[in-house]
């Protein structure tokens, strides 16, 4: 049997949800709502879920994943309940749900954990600087290496165990048993949702924000393999070092934009932005700005005369990776689309029966 816990809608406002019990199930939010169906009462279940507190009903969903938050159900609640960021603020409360190390939901409930965290890391880094008595050839080498091994690790031991953490809620627990072809069959599907998010374009006026995203999605991939598979700070490939800064140019271009839209809060999904969205497009905005600057200086021959420039850039990479990649906003792109192939599989056994 649920039980029911009141006391769960303080917990999520440390996620950035508003008060979810302002809400007085009028059903304006899913009558608005693209994804709403007669079968289902979407995104109204969940406000219900989160107002009684029943946790289990909430980890075993994968509706939060659904939504894209257009905002649209916020601008006609009544009440101002502010569904839309109810739902983001589950995304986060469930990425801590994942994550076994538990550090996702400490970096989302404080702030200063999360300062924290970035000023240690960027002791350590200034620190192996002076190590390496700023040898700029040991620190690029090492940092390079870095960027292979962060990939591998954060991967293997944190995001693949949360992974399987989130297949067991969502799949496992509730008793969806699913043939073992069908998970691969099913592939496409995840692949798909991973590089497109094109569940985006099922909201209306979405489509620049699904543009912006799918651009993002292709440079920062295709940054990160050109920078740790082609070792694109010390090619001498022309083709490499361009597609570099194509590619550097895309992620600082977009995310300046990202920026600018939450300092002017011209949409709903821009008015409410918790720190952890800040930090995500801000960072992501410096990766493609210090990674830029570093290819130009090597480019003009002045970056063994300001080490400085690359250690920063350094900095801003470890913090990333070992962040912001596994602990944060960037867990959204990933637990998104698994979330999109694990409903596929859902929908399968739904069919078959």
């Amino acid at each position: 049997m649920a039980r029911i816990n009141p006391e769960f809608t303080d917990e999520l406002k440390k996620y950035g949800a508003f008060d979810a019990n302002a809400c007085y199930n009028c059903g304006n939010c899913t009558a608005v709502c693209s994804l709403a169906t007669e079968e289902e009462s979407f995104p109204r279940e969940m406000v219900r879920f989160s107002v009684l507190g029943l946790k289990e009903n909430l980890e075993t969903s994968l509706k939060p994943w659904l939504c894209y938050y257009c905002g649209e159900c916020s601008e006609t609640c009544p009440r101002e309940a502010n569904p839309g960021e109810l739902m983001m603020s589950l995304r986060r409360w469930l990425i801590g749900r994942y994550d076994w190390t538990g550090l996702s939901g400490l970096f989302y409930k404080s702030l200063a954990v999360f300062l924290s965290a970035f000023v240690v890391l960027a002791a350590v880094v200034a620190w192996f600087g002076v190590y390496e008595n700023f040898n700029l050839p040991v620190i690029m080498h090492y940092g390079h290496y870095f960027e292979m091994a962060a990939i591998t690790v954060v991967f293997a031991f944190i995001l693949l165990p949360n992974i399987i953490r989130m297949w067991w809620l969502t799949i496992y627990k509730p008793g969806v048993r699913v043939p073992v072809s069908v998970y691969f069959t099913a592939i496409g599907d995840l692949i798909v949702h991973m590089f497109t998010q094109k569940r985006t374009l099922g909201c209306e006026d979405n489509q620049l924000r699904w543009f912006e995203h799918f651009i993002l999605v292709l440079g920062y991939l295709s940054l990160l393999f050109t920078t740790v598979v082609l070792d694109w700070f010390a090619s001498q490939s022309l083709f490499v070092v361009v597609l570099g800064y194509v590619e550097s140019a895309v992620i600082f271009v977009v995310t300046f934009d990202f920026v600018r839209r939450r300092i002017i809060k011209d949409q709903e999904i821009s008015k409410h932005a918790h720190p952890s969205d800040w930090f995500f497009v801000i960072w992501l905005f410096l990766m493609g700005l210090s990674a830029f600057s570093v290819r130009l200086f090597i480019d003009l021959q002045m970056l063994d005369n300001n080490v400085w420039l690359y250690l920063v850039h350094l900095m801003i990479l470890v913090q990333w990776a070992l962040v912001i990649v596994p602990f944060g906003k960037w867990t959204h792109f990933l637990y998104r689309s698994f979330a999109m192939y694990f409903e596929k599989l859902i929908e399968y056994t739904r069919s078959t029966k």
